[in-house]
């Protein structure tokens, strides 16, 4: 009868403890789940922003920012040419989701914006010039894009925007200081909005 008994109790124990076990694999599984999540989004191999905007007042604005390299195309391209026009600069490649959610956007904004002396470049350092293109015709995107595979020109953007944060948009003043950033995907009312605030702006006193 002892016998019986001290199986029983055994038994008894041994369900306890697998449930503790249970619990305990649960719960290290839900806890793993946002982290798991989000290294899934990293290994994607960009930078989920969350759209945040920062504006800075002109006395406040850093730079000038200095930007140049070789498009997609092979023309060469520096916006230090854009001095006295407002230029906003895209981060993106073409496998980034948010990168071709905004892509009409900020096309639509390159063709609205043309005759107002806003300028629109963009700067990828990770594709190559096939699926580069190949989203440019996609999308009709109207202005260049750096092609960036040595990181000089994100490099000149380094302090102004998280250098793995793609999507990310600069808008610079007449003067190529950063008026304003947009971490991830960028709104397009709150962009054009910010652009529209920088070309008010008087032009700066010589």
């Amino acid at each position: 009868m002892r016998r019986a008994t001290e199986r029983a109790g055994r038994g008894v124990r041994g369900r306890a403890l697998a449930a503790v076990g249970l619990a305990a694999t649960l719960g290290l599984l839900v806890a793993c789940g946002p982290a798991q999540q989000t290294q899934d989004v990293t290994d994607q191999g960009y930078q989920s922003g969350d759209g945040s905007t920062k504006t800075w007042p002109a006395g406040d604005r850093k730079g000038p920012v200095e930007l140049a390299g070789t498009d997609f195309e092979g023309t060469s391209q520096d916006i230090a040419d854009w001095r006295g026009d407002v230029v906003v600069v895209n981060t993106w490649y073409a496998a980034c989701p948010p990168c071709r959610a905004e892509a009409p956007d900020l096309a639509a904004l390159a063709n609205d914006y043309a005759d107002q002396g806003v300028h629109l470049i963009g700067v990828n350092g990770t594709d190559a010039a096939g699926a580069a293109q190949s989203f440019q015709e996609r999308f009709e995107v109207p202005y260049p894009t750096i092609a960036d595979q040595d990181g000089a020109a994100i490099a000149a953007l380094q302090g102004v925007v998280p250098m793995q944060a793609t999507p990310s948009t600069v808008v610079l003043d007449r003067e190529g200081k950063v008026a304003a950033t947009v971490i991830g995907l960028a709104d397009p009312t709150t962009l054009r909005a910010i652009v529209d605030d920088v070309l008010a702006e008087p032009p700066a006193t010589p």
